[in-house]
């Protein structure tokens, strides 16, 4: 593939080797400030959701079936922008789908109503499915060709422009109008492509798996393994999203409910979250170099079980905190991990694949826990959480022996 044989001349200190080095230096530069964006965009427009629903007239019924139409534009496109990546490239297709979402996201405020807001939701769920599966797809060759596992520092910018998007929504939520706010993003969404496209498609994407020779089989490996093992990262992914889903929507609820926190101790539950998850993404790749991604996993899983214990039934609010925070710091590299093995083992497909059953977890886990707290209690609800991060650990020990199907 040219983009690896630039980087072993690199390595080998031959001709063009600094140049080969600083242009994947720009690079995963760009990568990188696509994945903030992606973050920035998405919650940019998750704090203007009240007001949208005012403008619309939407009732929560109304309102939660429009908001259906994200996760059906993205879970639709997910499964169709692999094959996408290996036909046109992943970074054509990212810097496609960057300008869809940057466009896409000023459309529900320009709707009055919710049957509008719905049409135009799918296809900003669209993008944003699109654009999840071709950069982590793009973001798997750059790991490959560093190789240096830095998949998370990818996913740490993604929550960095996530709390951006979020804080700034929140300081523009009293003096700006949805509108205005998102065309605004939709303008900073176009400049940043624009800044960074170019770096993406002036550099072609490596030689999809098609053209590369196939590995030989060891002995006795049946040819369904490889998809089997696609499947169980995309598993290992759906558990750790469904804990992100899960404490997004109810871990606030759990603190002012059942332990009677302050509003503004109940707010900070999601924010410690967050900010642990970014910290544990941040020193990511310096503790895959450390332990390697079997242990990374099992210990992320293991950990994050333990923190969502106590999270889910300390009997103080502080205590509550303190699970929370751990449960960020065992989750943080388990979603990028698994994302990077599944490209590595099956390429945009397998990014594809575990993509969408990520997302899937991520849409799974706030309804689910709602009907388990319905039927139970919220605390006993939230301790599936726990349950599905020490699944997590045992998938990921069990799938410790799986070699990358592409080969350098």
């Amino acid at each position: 593939m040219p983009l690896l044989n630039k980087v072993r001349t690199a390595v080998s200190g031959g001709p063009g080797g600094d140049t080969a080095t600083r242009s994947l230096s720009r690079l995963r530069s760009a990568l990188t400030l696509f994945f903030a964006l992606d973050g920035f965009l998405f919650a940019g427009w998750v704090v203007r959701i009240p007001a949208v629903k005012e403008q619309t007239g939407a009732s929560a019924g109304d309102l939660g079936l429009a908001l259906l139409g994200v996760s059906a534009g993205a879970v639709v496109t997910m499964t169709l922008t692999g094959r996408l990546c290996r036909r046109y490239g992943s970074h054509a297709v990212t810097v496609a789908t960057a300008v869809l979402l940057s466009l896409s996201v000023a459309l529900p405020a320009l709707t009055r109503s919710p049957l509008s807001l719905g049409l135009v939701l799918l296809v900003f769920g669209a993008a944003y499915g699109g654009i999840n599966v071709a950069m982590n797809s793009a973001a798997v060759d750059v790991v490959t060709a560093l190789r240096r596992p830095v998949m998370p520092s990818f996913h740490a910018a993604f929550s960095l422009g996530g709390m951006l998007g979020a804080g700034l929504g929140g300081l523009l939520a009293g003096s700006l109008s949805p509108t205005t706010h998102l065309l605004g993003l939709t303008l900073v969404g176009l400049a940043l492509t624009g800044v960074a496209g170019p770096v993406l498609l002036r550099r072609p994407s490596p030689a999809p798996p098609e053209a590369l020779p196939a590995p030989s089989p060891a002995p006795g490996a049946r040819s369904g393994a490889p998809r089997r093992t696609v499947l169980v990262f995309g598993v290992i992914a759906l558990c750790t999203a469904y804990g992100e889903g899960a404490l997004a929507d109810w871990g606030a609820l759990h603190l002012t409910q059942d332990l009677h926190a302050h509003p503004g101790v109940a707010a900070a539950g999601y924010s410690v979250f967050a900010l642990t998850m970014t910290a544990g993404r941040l020193s990511g790749t310096a503790l895959l170099e450390r332990l390697g991604q079997t242990r990374t996993l099992v210990a992320g899983g293991a950990t994050a079980a333990a923190g969502m214990l106590l999270g889910a039934l300390a009997p103080t609010v502080w205590a509550t905190l303190l699970g929370f925070a751990v449960t960020g710091l065992g989750l943080a590299n388990i979603f990028p991990v698994a994302v990077a093995r599944a490209g590595a083992i099956a390429g945009p497909g397998g990014v594809a694949t575990a993509s969408t059953l990520g997302y899937g977890g991520m849409l799974l886990g706030p309804p689910s826990i709602g009907f388990l707290a319905d039927w139970f209690s919220l605390p006993a609800a939230l301790t599936t959480v726990a349950l599905l991060a020490a699944g997590a650990a045992v998938m990921g020990y069990w799938a410790r022996d799986t070699k990358p199907a592409r080969t350098a």
